[in-house]
Formats: C-alpha cells, structure tokens, sequence
C-alpha cells in the first residue's frame, strides 16, 4: 500500500510512477531513476509525495531537492518542496585574496571561486533533480559521482539544453501521460498537447483564458493593452525580442538608458554574486528582474543599480554595476573579466569590480524562458526558424504560461 498524502485522487500514472520510484530505491542497484512527464501530469506532486511520504526521507536532511536554476526552485518551493540550485549542492565557495595591477596601482581584491565538493552530507540518500532536460549529461555525472542514487524529473517533449547535450530523458523509466484532474480541461495543457504532437492550433478563443490571435490584426490598443498585462513575452527571433522590448518601454514611456522599474534579464554567469540576503542564489544568466535608482556614468559607459529578481521579496544586497553599451550602441563595451577600480568615500581606490550584462526583458526567448512559469503569457508564435524542434519550441513557449496565455502567430 503506497501512502500518498494528497487531496485529490492520483491518476493510476501517478500510482504507477510511485511503485516504480520505490521499487527502485529499495530494491535496485541502479543508480539513477527517470521520471518523464508532460505538462499537467502531476510531476511535482509525485516527487513530493513519494520522497517524504513513501520513501519517508526528508528535505534538506535525507533527501536533497534541486533545480539548475534559481527561479525553478522557487517553483518548487512554492508547492512545499525545500528546493536549492544544482550549482549549490555541488560546489562550494572559496574567498581568496589576489593583488592586481589596475591603471598602475597595485590593489588587493577578493576573488570567489568555486571548488567541487568532496561529498554532500552523510545523510543525503537521494539526489532529486527537477528540470533535469535542462542539465548536460555532463552536470548529471558530476551529479552521479557522489555516488548517492538519484531521481531525475524531467518533460521530454522540452527544448534540450542550451549547452551540451542532454540524453536522460531519451529514454525514462517511466513517463507520466495522463492529465490531472484539475488540468484536464485547462485550455493551456489542451493546447500544449497539440502543439508537442506537431498538430495545428487553429485561430480563436478558447476557455476565456488562451487566444490565437492573427499577427496582422495584432494591432492598435488591443496589442497595447495585451503586451502591457503581460507578465512575460515570449519570441523566437532576436530582431522580434529587440524590437517588442523596445515597443514596451515605448509604451511605459522609457527612453535612454534603463530606468527605475525597467525589466531586465541577467545575460551572463557571475557566480561571485549573490542576489539574496541568505546566499543562497547567485547572479547567472537568464535571471529576470527589475532596475531601481540606476545611475550612470555616460563617459566610461557603466551603470549602477539596485536589482530586485522576480522571484524574490528583496533587492540584491549589493548595487550592481552594469555594462550600458548593450543600451546605447546595441554591443557590450568591455570583455568579460574588466577590472574597475572601487572608490571609497574619501575619493582612494579600496578595491576593484567587474561588470555585469544585462538586456530588457519584457521580451525573452523561449530558451531563456525554460525552467520558469508565468501567469499571464504572450509568444509570438517564431517556432518556424527551429526546424527540427519546432513543435518542442512551441510546446515549451505554450507551457510557460500558468493561467493566460495569447499566442500570435
């Protein structure tokens, strides 16, 4: 008898996947288990219910949850699950002092690095790896090498990872297909199953809540209104994302550089900086927030501002200095790893930063959208120029959205 503590009946998918989940970890020399799944299926309540209440293991304590982003384990976390990123279970961080020659005086900076960890607790029985068609099988034998069985989740009708290649998900053990209860009518998941299947999803209204709408007739006060309610926009090209970003800021009344209450999106890894208070989540590309009391220095063509991510309550610690070249001439204009020298209040260098990049955000790709959820969505429909995994790109835009989503095509 397998004890799942949820408020609705388990679909005999989700019954399945938690017999074969715990067949495996008590029974099977088999290091990795993978769970597929679909949108709507239950994935995260499987995880849930079947780590704490079948294999009776603990977050944090027996059980470790994690996501390759920041934003996905916030997903987690809001469904009840002690979540943290892939990167902070694995490595660990090192302070270190180094001298540097900057505009020819020797400064003494701190340096983080990251060391992989030797082990992760004694404690930890299983590694649970959420969002896993995310992850490089690279990551996932770095993962593997602790040596701790692991549980990978994952949607395979997804978009592969950006980087590497992801082979986990080719070939699960068990895929949960059957639509949940309370998403078997949802307009969004009717949607999403059509466009993973590479059918057609005619023009219209459905539920009240999705709308296919004709690209030509996208106009007026109506594409406005549609963009402005917007919690994310979602495209293909780079020419449709520059060009909807800048639409938007037309709308909001932005000119110039990013203004107070702009949105942005972190364009590049800076793993040295930490964007909550607790440091449990670092600066990494694809990061989505909102800019406030930026202020610039137009000669050198460097900005500082407080940053506040989407997905926490509180800024960023530290203001952020950014490289504003991307805004003004459409290319950054420093290297990555570009030393500044850091002034104290008496006007004598105390130290040295480097830049970070970011672009607008109202606009994102569909790739730079994976591993998030929004409530209100907007995709152009530019799944044309992938090909191969067009109906992967559509699938992955269309499920980005929560409660309402618009697609334009």
């Amino acid at each position: 008898m397998y004890n799942i503590d949820v408020a609705y009946s388990l679909t005999d998918d989700q019954i399945m996947a938690d017999k074969k989940i715990s067949d495996w970890f008590f029974h099977s020399e088999r290091q990795i288990f993978v769970l597929a799944g679909y949108a709507g299926t239950g994935k995260t309540t499987v995880l849930k219910n079947t780590v704490e209440n079948t294999l009776k293991l603990k977050p944090e304590e027996s059980a470790a949850f994690v996501t390759p982003t920041g934003k996905a384990a916030t997903v987690l976390i809001r469904s009840g699950i002690a979540a943290t990123t892939l990167h902070k279970l694995i490595y660990q961080s090192i302070t270190e002092e180094a001298e540097i020659e900057l505009n020819g005086k020797k400064i003494t900076i701190e340096r983080l690095s990251f060391k992989k960890r030797e082990n992760i607790g004694k404690s930890i029985k299983l590694i649970v790896l959420d969002e896993a068609s995310m992850v490089s099988d690279e990551t996932i034998a770095d993962l593997a090498a602790y040596g701790v069985k692991l549980l990978l989740c994952g949607d395979n009708a997804q978009l592969p990872p950006v980087e590497g290649f992801n082979s986990c998900l080719k070939d699960p053990d068990f895929t949960l297909k059957t639509i949940v209860r309370q998403q078997i009518d949802d307009p969004i998941i009717k949607l999403s199953l059509t466009a993973r299947e590479g059918g057609y999803i005619p023009y219209g209204n459905f539920g009240g809540t999705v709308a296919v709408i004709d690209r030509r007739r996208f106009i007026g006060e109506t594409r406005k209104r549609t963009l402005l309610a917007a919690d994310q926009i979602i495209c293909g090209i780079n020419k449709t994302r520059t060009a909807i970003n800048d639409e938007v800021r037309g709308y909001l009344g932005f000119e110039d550089l990013p203004q107070s209450g702009d949105k942005l999106i972190c364009t590049q890894n800076n793993w040295e900086t930490y964007i909550d208070e607790d440091k449990r989540f670092n600066l990494v590309n694809g990061i989505i927030g909102f800019a406030n009391l930026p202020f610039y220095d137009r000669v050198q063509g460097i900005g500082f501002m407080q940053f506040k991510p989407d997905f926490l309550d509180g800024y960023c610690p530290d203001a952020l200095p950014f490289d504003t070249g991307i805004f003004s001439d459409g290319f950054y204009r420093y290297k990555r790893g570009d030393y500044f020298e850091k002034l104290g209040e008496d006007g004598k260098p105390v130290g040295a930063y480097t830049l970070n990049r970011f672009e607008y955000g109202y606009c994102i790709s569909c790739h730079k959208a994976q591993g998030s959820e929004f409530d209100d969505v907007v995709v152009f429909d530019e799944s044309y120029a992938f090909k191969e995994d067009r109906a992967r790109w559509l699938y992955t835009a269309i499920t980005r959205a929560k409660r309402r989503l618009v697609i334009v095509r």
